[in-house]
Formats: C-alpha cells, structure tokens, sequence
C-alpha cells in the first residue's frame, strides 16, 4: 500500500508539473517562459530517472515474480495468451458478481466471463494473481496477462501451473467451439480472389447415437471403437502412427445419406449438357488416397473419416482397404430393432398392439429405415400412433406383394429365356 501511495504522489507532482508548463506558454514572457520550461523539463526527468530507479529497487527486494504473457507474438496472435484468456475468464463464474457475455466466433454458446481485471487463482495451496493490462507499448487496443505469484514456488508455477492452465484453456475452448461441415468447391472457381477452396457452414445436426435407427448391438460396437480411439492418443505415438481412423458406412439407398443424383440415371443414353460452372471435379483418387494417409494425414490430430456409399463394389479396393477405412458398417434394411428406437422417436410409444404384425412383415420384407421413418411421421398435429401404425402395415404389404410380383417376373423371364436358347438351339441343329 505505501509503495502504491508513493506513485499516486508521484504522479499528481508530474500532473502538476504539465499543468504549470501549459500556463508558462501562455501567460510569461519569451525569455522566461524558456527558462521556466527548461526547468519543469529537469524536473521531469528527474521524476523518470526517480521512477526507473523505484523500479528496480521494488524488483530488487520484492518477494513477487512477474510474468507477462502479450496478446500478440509479433505479427501473430500468440495462442498462449488466447488459452489463458478463456482459463482466467472461467475462473469463479459462479460466484463471481461482475460478469460479461459475449459470442465468439466458431462458439456454440454464449460465453460468461469474469469482468474482473485482477482474479486470484489456487494451485496445490499456491494462490497466484492474473492481472489483465493494456500494452503500454502499442497504441492500438492490444493487451497482455501478468502473472504474479511468490518467487519461493517458481519451480511449481512454472512448470505444473502453466502446463495446466494452457490444458484446461484449449479444453474449454474445444468445448465450446461450433463443428463446422466444410465442402470443397470447383476447382473452376479457384483462380477468382474471392473463392475459397472450401466452403463451410455450422454444423447442428440434432441427430444423436440414441435416435439413429440401427441394431443396438452394431451400434454399441462402433461408440465402443470411437470412445476407444479418443482416448488412443498415447496409444498411436507409441506404435508410431497418425492418430486417424477410417470408418466406411454403405448399404441400398435409404440407409445412407446421399448426393443428389444426375437427371436420367446411369443407364440414360441422352447426352446432358453442363453448365461451365458444374463441370467434372478436378478431385482424383491420388489426390484422396494422399490426403486420407499421406503425408498430410501426419498434419493434426484425432481425425476421423467417414465414407458414405450405395455402391461398396464399385469403389476401388485401394480406397476402403484397412488401414484407410479401418471399420466397414453395413447399415442394411430395417430390423424389429431398428424399426422400435422409430417408434419411439416418432411416436413417443415403446410397446403397441401391432409391434408384432410388423415384426412378421419385417422379416419378409426388405424396407429401409428411411421408408419406414416417412410412414411412422403423423401426418396430423395431433399424433395418432394406431394411424401411423397402420399405415406401415399397409405400406410393408405393399412392398411385400411388389416384391413377390417382381419376382415371379423375373421368374418367368429367366424361363423364357431358356426356352428360346433351347429352341435356337434346335434349329441350329437342323
């Protein structure tokens, strides 16, 4: 406290000095007003060398040790600071009484902070102070954290302490930081200055692991692999891999989410004509295989890639082996399993009169989830659970009676067709 009393004289004797200077160059003649300036000029001085000179006696018998962490490490923003800014901002929220709010970009929610400028922290009984300052060597709005504690725990602060703050700092902030779905542009659009190589917009999907339709115990396996390669970190260093895992996900259309499709299939003999902005992608499967694990997939940490298709056999064997896609998921046609986590997503119902109708018609029929969700969706505000019901009992008699008609057609041509080569042979022989 004295030391504090001592620079706030201090600093009213400099204030009282400008002001005297301001009213020598306006009231007192030219010879004196010179004089009287060069006085308050020492004077000034004199201050300054008193204040350097206070400094380094207070750094010299001061228990305390300083560390100061700028926002910018020369033209870059430094990380350090970014990561302790979130650390110290969520220090107390709860019991602080001074918050304030704000968005920050890629964050998923509101962030509160402490709106305090001095906040006290504790590390293994250890309290130590971060104090937030502006940088007194910019003029812009630039600032840096000091980090004050006694010199007798240097070892502990500077070494345990920082490594925790900056861990729980990039926690929090990986927490709170929005997904984002990014997608790769025409490669006709990468000479304009503008365009970017990727686009990408915020990722909400609301689709969670306890609402995909699927076999419990698939899907029991694959959060098992994932949790598995969460926690693989050391596990990867150690045999001297990149932390990634591959998962491939195919099954019929209906299963999967797919791309919009060209007009008239792949059996359409009519020539389309594209516009010049849609023509073929530049990406070739060199280029995927280096990204997936060349030397790019030894960039970053805990990648995960997902393959989604219809058409696993057309897919060349290079890109789905092992070791790029480690895991195969065949997300097939709708089971009793699969069709109740519907149910109850849809209709809010875990058991009904008519699971057991249903369950005979899904063994017999062949239906994707995807139909199955469209029949189960109420078509009122009002849901009606024995409508909706109802009405996939209808629509798997359908598709069963589809199916049978179907195949007997393919029945009868394959008969046909064997009857004609018989007869072709005949003549042939006569």
């Amino acid at each position: 406290m004295m030391i504090g009393e001592s620079w706030a004289q201090i600093g009213s004797t400099i204030a009282g000095l400008m002001f005297t200077l301001a009213t020598l160059q306006q009231f007192f003649p030219h010879q004196l007003r010179l004089s009287l300036q060069q006085f308050v000029l020492a004077s000034l001085q004199q201050f300054s060398l008193v204040q350097k000179l206070c400094d380094k006696l207070v750094n010299l018998f001061s228990p305390y040790i300083h560390i100061t962490f700028p926002e910018y490490s020369g033209y870059w923003s430094n990380q350090a600071f970014d990561a302790i800014e979130t650390y110290v901002g969520a220090l107390s929220t709860t019991k602080a009484s001074l918050l304030k709010g704000s968005l920050v970009q890629n964050s998923k929610a509101l962030v509160l902070t402490r709106d305090d400028r001095k906040v006290c922290d504790e590390f293994n009984a250890v309290q130590v102070w971060w104090v937030l300052e502006p940088s007194p060597t910019s003029s812009s709005e630039d600032k840096y954290f000091q980090l004050i504690f006694h010199r007798q725990h240097r070892d502990l602060i500077t070494g345990s302490y920082l490594d925790h703050v900056l861990e729980q700092g990039k926690a929090i902030q990986a927490k709170n930081k929005q997904r984002r779905l990014y997608t790769n542009n025409p490669s006709e659009n990468w000479s304009s200055y503008k365009k970017n190589l990727w686009s990408d917009i915020a990722f909400e999907s609301p689709a969670t692991f306890q609402t995909i339709a699927m076999d419990p115990n698939k899907k029991e396996e694959i959060i098992n692999d994932l949790v598995s390669f969460s926690n693989g970190k050391e596990y990867y260093m150690k045999l001297g891999k990149p932390w990634k895992r591959g998962y491939l996900l195919y099954g019929p259309p209906g299963t999967d989410v797919t791309g919009e499709r060209k007009k008239g299939g792949p059996k359409s003999n009519e020539k389309e004509t594209e516009p010049e902005n849609e023509k073929t992608s530049k990406v070739t499967l060199s280029g995927i295989l280096n990204f997936i694990d060349g030397t790019w997939s030894a960039c970053g940490t805990g990648r995960i890639f997902v393959f989604t298709t219809n058409h696993i056999d057309k897919l060349d064997p290079a890109l789905i082996r092992r070791g790029r896609m480690d895991m195969h998921i065949e997300l097939s046609y709708c089971s009793f399993e699969a069709f109740k986590i519907l149910a109850k997503n849809y209709l809010d119902v875990d058991s009904h009169d008519l699971f057991e109708k249903i369950g005979i018609l899904l063994k017999e029929t062949e239906m994707t989830p995807a139909d199955v969700a469209e029949n189960l969706m109420p078509k009122r505000e009002k849901k009606d659970p024995d409508a909706c019901l109802n009405s996939l009992i209808q629509a798997l008699e359908d598709a069963k009676e589809k199916a049978k008609l179907k195949a007997e057609k393919e029945k009868n041509i394959k008969i046909n067709k064997g009857k004609n080569m018989k007869f072709y042979a005949k003549r042939l022989l006569f």
